[in-house]
């Protein structure tokens, strides 16, 4: 035997040992729809650069029609956009909306940005009735835009990873929320809170401060978070996006 042989079966044992592990699966792309349609169309884009590395998501725009034609058993969430609740909720109709409430109470998440914050609630004809919140003082919903400060709760800061307590956020009339009463659905545990306020338009100052700006809340099987202000708009909280879907998303199975 070479004297040389002692060392190599040293170096290649642990080698020949590794080559012979079975390989672990590949990690399965978070598969999102995104709602681009009358009332959401121009939303997607936003959306969409915050979904990186690009391989870590299969991201999709969709439409109502196929939202309606059961699109979203190909999906683990949906995004909601920016844009227009009610306009939204017209156009899934009740078809579209009875898809989405289907999707997430099956175990799907919903993420509802500022548009999809609205739909998500439970205080209009034409809500989800997936998140138990109202909406505080409907009649000044369009009550300006501005940068916000946020406030985040300790499960907030958890969710979303991050480690301040405060941070500003671009605002665009997104609803002020609170609890609702709806009597089938749990409560939301608020993520976040407004600091401070937008109050244009005739809006009354002191409404805005201190009603929810980020909840989340289980559905069904499924969860649901709906972000009131515009994270995706705001350069350094890009993150927030990814974290709210990673909270939603089904546990891998």
């Amino acid at each position: 035997m070479s004297r040389f042989t002692p060392i190599l079966l040293v170096v290649l044992l642990p080698l020949i040992a590794r080559a012979a592990e079975p390989a672990a699966p590949p990690v399965r792309p978070l598969r999102v729809a995104i709602y681009t349609d009358v009332g959401g169309a121009t939303a997607a884009p936003n959306v969409e650069k915050c979904l990186v590395p690009a391989e870590a998501y299969a991201a999709k725009r969709v439409t109502a029609a196929q939202i309606r034609a059961g699109a979203l058993k190909d999906f683990d969430v949906i995004v909601q956009p920016g844009g227009s609740g009610s306009k939204q909720a017209e156009t899934l109709g009740e078809e579209g909306r009875e898809q989405i409430r289907k999707f997430v109470d099956g175990g799907g998440g919903y993420v509802g940005i500022c548009a999809g914050a609205y739909l998500a609630s439970s205080d209009y004809k034409w809500s989800l009735n997936i998140l138990n919140a109202k909406v505080i003082d409907k009649e000044h919903w369009a009550r300006g835009t501005g940068p916000v400060q946020l406030g985040l709760s300790a499960e907030g800061r958890k969710v979303l990873s991050l480690d301040k307590e405060q941070v500003t956020c671009e605002y665009r009339q997104g609803p002020l929320l609170a609890p609702g009463d709806h009597p089938t659905l749990p409560a939301y545990a608020p993520l976040a809170t407004y600091l401070t306020e937008v109050a244009k338009k005739g809006a009354p100052a002191g409404v805005m401060k201190d009603t929810t700006a980020i909840a989340a809340a289980p559905f069904g099987k499924g969860k649901v978070i709906a972000i009131s202000p515009h994270p995706e708009k705001t350069p350094g909280l890009e993150d927030v996006i990814r974290k709210a879907l990673a909270h939603v998303a089904p546990a891998p199975g």
